[in-house]
């Protein structure tokens, strides 16, 4: 099963990331991750993207594609995939697209966690406000104004996307400003079909 979750930062991503691989033995997967991967393992891709990395340039889609390729043809990803922070463009989702029917494999739901901005700016403050009164410094990311440019670019790049997504009928959304249990359910609530569908086929493979 491949899914991505969409959502601003802030929306809890990386939590029902987390709890989907606990739960289901998916593998969450990071564009930058993925790149450091494959610069580590010394791959021909991984030498590209070094050379864009290095000099401090974005690493061309055609590159990440192939990073995200070689990524999840490793045994720890045979269970399925989450895609966290990718794709960013619409040419970078239809090459997913066109990667994963390459494998014999597709894309089962987009998630996209709906919030609303001004309680993110709220969270923010309130935590910048709390760790000043303990003493303690505020990183320069995360304050209220870098949140605000933040959102404002996540709007800006993914707004396509989720047109595109909609589109295909995959994209799915959940109330994000729910409780982290009540996040969980509704994401479990969206992916019960294909869940049923893989443990069918398990079940057929298996003889069970």
């Amino acid at each position: 099963m491949n899914l991505i979750l969409l959502g601003p930062p802030g929306a809890g991503k990386g939590t029902q990331a987390k709890r989907l691989e606990e739960a289901h033995g998916l593998k969450q997967l990071s564009t930058g991750d993925m790149l450091r991967a494959a610069v580590a393992a010394g791959t021909e891709i991984g030498k590209q993207a070094k050379a864009f990395m290095d000099a401090g340039k974005l690493v061309p889609d055609a590159v990440v594609i192939g990073a995200v390729s070689e990524r999840i043809a490793q045994p720890d990803c045979a269970k399925g995939v989450i895609f966290d922070g990718f794709p960013r463009t619409v040419a970078q989702a239809e090459a997913l697209d066109a990667m994963l029917a390459g494998r014999g494999q597709s894309l089962d739901a987009v998630i996209q966690l709906k919030v609303d901005d001004s309680i993110l700016v709220e969270r923010v403050k309130k935590r910048a406000e709390e760790t000043l009164a303990q003493g303690g410094t505020v990183r320069p990311d995360d304050t209220p104004e870098t949140l605000k440019t933040r959102l404002e670019v996540y709007h800006r790049d993914t707004a396509p996307l989720i047109a595109y997504y909609e589109r295909t009928g995959k994209l799915k959304g959940v109330d994000g400003m729910a409780s982290m249990d009540e996040v969980s359910r509704q994401i479990e609530a969206v992916l019960e079909p294909f869940l049923k569908k893989r443990g069918s086929i398990l079940k057929w493979l298996t003889g069970r």
